[in-house]
């Protein structure tokens, strides 16, 4: 007779901010494929209500969202003591959201998205 089955650690969890309906839908659905839990938020102000996650989690989010932008909510979050590793998805980023990204410990990816570029720098971070 086997034994008991030992407990299996959650999924890593993904914390998706996206505007963007057919961007968040893809993003989710691939991340969900490579073994993801994925929550999804569909503005900054959204993150900044949710509840902290619990276990290893990694925040993606876009910087173009309308009202809170991307940086804006990440400074917000870090300013609460909440240092999940984050990476921000934007596009053709310039000096100065580079250094807010790098004061604030976020990692930038730049669209257009590469599904393993997106991947790997997800996984890097979790390992961090």
């Amino acid at each position: 007779m086997p034994g008991p089955t030992p407990p299996q650690t959650p999924k890593p969890l993904v914390v998706l901010v996206e505007d963007d309906t057919v961007l968040r839908n893809a993003l989710a659905f691939s991340l969900k494929i490579e073994g993801y839990r994925v929550e999804i938020c569909e503005s900054g102000e959204a993150l900044l209500q949710m509840p902290r996650p619990l276990g290893p989690t990694c925040l993606v989010v876009d910087q173009r969202l309308s009202g809170v932008t991307g940086i804006v909510a990440l400074r917000v979050l870090r300013g609460r003591g909440v240092a999940l590793p984050a990476i921000l998805i934007t596009t053709q980023p310039g000096p100065l959201l580079r250094a807010l990204a790098g004061e604030f410990g976020v990692r930038i990816v730049e669209k257009p998205l590469l599904d393993a570029e997106l991947f790997a720098a997800i996984a890097e971070e979790l390992a961090r």
